[in-house]
C-alpha cells in the first residue's frame, strides 16, 4: 500500500536499505584481517519503489559511483592442506568462532572463499566501537532548461551532496542509520532551488529464532515539485515539504506460516510559498498526521517462493478541520493485496502484489477514491555485471483544489547498470507515471522520464559521475512541459 501520507521509512534518493546493507558486509568480509560477522539485511524495503528522476539529477551524483562493481577477481582460491584430524576432533569451538551468534558471516558470491577475492573497489569505512561508518561527499554542477508552451526557463547551479551509512556488527540485532543530504545554489538567483534532506533509522531486534522487531524512525525535507498538481502556478519558490516518520513491526513464524503485524505515523508539513512578486502564501491548512495498521500472511513454499496476502487500515487528519475553501478532507484509508514474495539468489528476487486501494472523506461534498493497485519492485541479474530493477507503485494523491478529492498515480519505472569495465559503469533509467484524475474535471497527466548516466571509479575513494535525463508531462488542453538536466560531479568516499 502506497498513499501519498504513508510514507516509506526510507528516503527517495538513498538506496534501498536491504541492498547497502549487503553491500557493506560483503565489502567487510572480503577485505577483514579477522572475521567479520555479517547482519541480515531487511527484505521489507523491496516493497518500496521510489520514482526514478523526480528530482534534478544532480542530487543523487555518488550513488551511481557507490554502486560500482567490485572489480574482484573470482577465480578458484588455490588449493590449502587438509586440517589434521586431531585439530578437527579436539578444537571444534576454536574453529568455529561464531557459534551462538544470531548475525553469521555472509557467504561470499557464489561460493568462493572470502579469501580468494583479494581486492574490491568499495572503501573500507571507518570503525566506531562495534559500528561502520561509510561516508561520502560529492560535488557538482548542473544544468536545467525548463520549457512550456513558447516559454523557457534555465539554470545552472552547483551541488553538494552529503551521504553516510552506520551500520552495526553485533552477534545479534542489528541497526542502520542512512542519511544524505543535498544543498543547492543557483549561479544567478535563489529561485527554484531543490534541497533535499533525508534521514532514515532501522533497529532489528532479534527476539527468538522466530520472532524478529523491526523500530523505524525517519525525516525527509524537500522541495514541492513545480510540476506537482498541487504546485502554486507561477511561485517563485514552491513549498517546503517536511515529513517525520515513525513505525513498529513485528514479524513470526509458525512453521510455514509467516505473519507480519506493523503500524506507521507520519507527520506531513508545509511551509510557505513564496510569490513571483514577493508576497508569500501560507499552506499550513496541507498539514496532516496519518495513523496505518498493517498485517500479512504468508504461507513459504519454498524459502524462494512465498505467497501472501496483506490488509491495512488507517486514518489521515488535518490539523485544520477544514481547509481555506471550506472542506473537511480529514478522512479514512484502506487497502488489500495479495501477492509473492520470490528469491533466488543473487539472480531475481524481489516481491509483487496487487490489490485496492481507498480513500473516503469526511466531507460528504468530497468522493472516496477508489483504485486498482499494484507494487512491487523486482532485481535481476541476468549475467555477471548487468542488473535490471523494476518497480510499479500505485498511490492515493491529495487534492488542493476546491471541490476535488485528488487522483491515483500510477508509476511504473526501470533502471539498467552494466559494467563497462572494472572501474566504469553505465546506467539507463525510464519511467512512466499515469495520474488518473478520478473526481476532479481535468484530464490526466501523463509523466514521461529517460536518463542516462555513467560513474568512473579512480580508485575505491575518488570517483567521477555525469548523467543526463529529460522529462516530459502532458496533459489534455494544457501545454506540455519538458525539462532538460545535465550534471557532472566528483565524489569523495571512506
Amino acid at each position: 500500500m502506497a498513499y501519498r501520507h504513508d510514507k516509506p521509512d526510507t528516503v527517495r534518493q538513498i538506496a534501498p536499505p536491504h541492498r547497502k546493507a549487503a553491500g557493506v558486509l560483503v565489502v567487510a568480509t572480503l577485505l577483514a584481517v579477522a572475521p567479520v560477522h555479517a547482519q541480515e539485511a531487511d527484505p521489507s524495503a523491496l516493497g518500496t519503489v521510489e520514482p526514478i528522476g523526480t528530482a534534478a539529477s544532480l542530487q543523487a551524483l555518488d550513488a551511481a559511483a557507490t554502486a560500482a562493481p567490485q572489480g574482484a577477481s573470482f577465480a578458484a582460491p588455490a588449493p590449502t592442506a587438509p586440517a589434521a584430524p586431531d585439530a578437527i576432533e579436539t578444537k571444534a569451538v576454536e574453529a568455529a568462532p561464531d557459534a551462538g551468534r544470531q548475525n553469521l558471516p555472509t557467504a561470499s558470491v557464489e561460493g568462493f572463499r572470502a579469501g580468494g577475492v583479494p581486492y574490491s573497489e568499495d572503501p573500507p569505512g571507518i570503525g566506531i566501537g562495534t559500528f561502520t561508518l561509510r561516508p561520502s561527499i560529492s560535488q557538482g554542477i548542473g544544468y536545467e532548461r525548463t520549457k512550456t508552451g513558447d516559454q523557457t526557463d534555465t539554470r545552472s547551479f552547483s551541488t553538494t551532496t552529503l551521504r553516510g551509512s552506520l551500520v552495526s556488527d553485533w552477534s545479534r540485532h542489528q541497526l542502520t542509520i542512512d542519511g544524505a543530504g543535498t544543498y543547492e545554489r543557483n549561479f544567478t538567483s535563489s529561485d527554484n532551488t531543490e534541497p533535499e534532506l533525508d534521514i532514515g533509522a532501522d533497529l532489528r531486534l532479534d527476539l527468538s529464532d522466530q520472532t524478529t522487531a523491526d523500530l523505524t524512525a525517519g525525516y525527509s525535507l524537500e522541495r514541492e515539485d513545480m510540476a506537482d498538481p498541487n504546485a502554486i502556478s507561477g511561485a517563485a519558490v514552491q513549498s517546503a515539504v517536511q515529513t517525520f516518520s515513525g513505525g513498529a513491526r513485528i514479524q513470526r513464524d509458525f512453521g510455514l506460516i509467516r505473519g507480519t503485524l506493523g503500524g506507521t505515523v507520519d507527520r506531513e508539513t508545509y511551509g510557505d510559498v513564496e510569490l513571483s512578486d514577493g508576497s508569500e502564501l501560507s499552506q499550513k491548512d496541507r498539514n496532516t498526521t496519518t495513523g496505518i495498521l498493517t498485517a500479512r500472511i504468508g504461507y513459504e513454499i519454498s524459502p524462494a517462493l512465498i505467497p501472501f496476502v496483506e490488509a491495512s487500515g488507517g486514518r489521515v487528519r488535518y490539523d485544520e478541520e477544514r481547509d481555506s475553501s471550506g472542506y473537511a478532507r480529514s478522512g479514512d484509508l484502506y487497502a488489500g493485496r495479495a501477492g509473492v514474495e520470490l528469491d533466488l539468489g543473487e539472480k531475481l528476487r524481489g516481491e509483487l502484489g496487487i490489490g485496492f486501494d481507498r480513500q473516503t472523506f469526511d466531507d460528504d461534498r468530497l468522493k472516496a477514491i477508489n483504485a486498482f493497485a499494484a507494487d512491487g519492485a523486482v532485481d535481476w541479474s541476468p549475467q555477471r555485471g548487468t542488473n535490471v530493477n523494476l518497480g510499479l507503485r500505485t498511490s492515493i494523491e491529495p487534492s488542493t483544489a476546491p471541490g476535488e478529492s485528488g487522483y491515483v498515480s500510477y508509476l511504473a519505472s526501470s533502471e539498467i547498470t552494466q559494467d563497462v569495465r572494472s572501474n566504469l559503469v553505465a546506467r539507463l533509467t525510464g519511467s512512466y507515471e499515469w495520474r488518473d484524475f478520478q473526481t476532479a474535471s481535468a484530464s490526466d497527466q501523463n509523466v514521461y522520464i529517460v536518463g542516462t548516466g555513467l560513474a568512473w571509479n579512480f580508485n575505491r575513494y575518488v570517483a567521477l559521475s555525469g548523467d543526463v535525463s529529460y522529462e516530459l508531462t502532458t496533459q489534455k488542453n494544457t501545454e506540455d512541459t519538458g525539462v532538460t538536466r545535465a550534471g557532472l560531479g566528483l565524489v569523495l568516499r571512506r
